[in-house]
């Protein structure tokens, strides 16, 4: 014969509401919606020096360094190519 245990069941006690005070939040900028028009916080057209400018400034001077290089090493090799057939 199969007994049954009994459970003691729990009782979730309520905590009383506290008072809570409301505090006025500074005035929010809109939340961003899609397929809306919002007004830019500054100009788009407005020159900034900033973080981003400096690396895409390195990575231009490191790609026309590199393109000068590399055109140097086509007018030796041309330069190498004219002798050889020049003296055939």
């Amino acid at each position: 014969m199969v007994t049954k245990k009994t459970v003691k069941k729990t009782v979730k006690k309520v905590a009383p509401k506290s008072t809570a005070t409301k505090k006025n939040a500074a005035k929010k900028s809109a939340a961003m919606q899609s397929f809306r028009v919002y007004k830019d916080a500054q100009p788009f057209t407005t020159f900034r020096v900033t973080r981003q400018t400096v690396y895409w400034a390195i990575l231009l001077i490191f790609i026309v360094l590199t393109q000068l290089w590399l055109l140097k090493i086509q007018m030796d090799i041309t330069d190498l190519t004219n002798i050889i057939l020049s003296e055939s």
